[in-house]
């Protein structure tokens, strides 16, 4: 019987916002990235177990600009894939796994990606594998739809590579994942809310930047 109104799954300090949900099974590499473009790898058992209504622990530490925030967790559970991040200014790149070395929780992170005004700060990170496919929408209401092996694996610290052409007053609002699932004719999709649905440039197209 529950409640109407739901039950407190976690407490908050003031100005704090829930921002992901992942189902776990007690032994998975959790990776959090923050705006500012620094990501943490830490196994989840280094989150003891506590209480429903506890208010957790720290899983990174922010920049203390006041502006930092935490835009993405990725509970890693799929097999060759790779993190996928985006920042606002419609730029993106994969790496490899295994650039995230695993760390314990509460750390500053590492450079992922090497973030600057062309980039602007991150949007997002994703575990992503080849079959994919990335639905981005921006502030001005176009939509593109690429396919994830358009983009090669490049190092963790580079800039990236251009995703889609934003006017200079314009941004990323967000990215969802279309996951092609092994044995199955349809794909699972997070809904995305848009219209004007704009083609994907061709792979050899897309403006590589990438920067040690």
């Amino acid at each position: 019987r529950p409640r109407q109104a739901g039950i407190r799954a976690i407490n908050f300090q003031e100005g704090d916002n829930l921002l992901d949900v992942k189902l776990t099974d007690g032994n998975n590499e959790i990776v959090l990235a923050i705006r500012s473009g620094r990501a943490i790898r830490f196994n989840e058992s280094k989150v003891r177990d506590m209480g429903r209504g506890a208010m957790g622990v720290r899983g990174i530490s922010l920049e203390i600009d006041g502006e930092d925030r935490v835009v993405g967790m990725v509970a890693l559970s799929r097999e060759n894939s790779t993190l996928l991040v985006v920042s606002e200014k419609g730029y993106g790149k994969r790496s490899d796994l295994d650039e995230y070395r695993t760390t314990n929780r509460g750390g500053k992170g590492i450079k992922t990606p090497n973030v600057t005004e062309k980039t602007g700060k991150l949007v997002t990170i994703m575990e992503v594998t080849d079959t994919d496919n990335l639905m981005i929408i921006n502030r001005s209401g176009n939509l593109i739809r690429m396919s994830v092996g358009e983009m090669r694996v490049i190092g963790r610290a580079s800039q990236g590579v251009r995703l889609i052409r934003l006017q200079e007053d314009d941004s990323i609002a967000s990215v969802a994942l279309l996951m092609n699932v092994i044995g199955e004719e349809t794909e699972e999709v997070l809904p995305v809310e848009g219209e004007n649905i704009l083609p994907a440039e061709p792979s050899d197209k897309i403006e590589t930047t990438e920067e040690a």
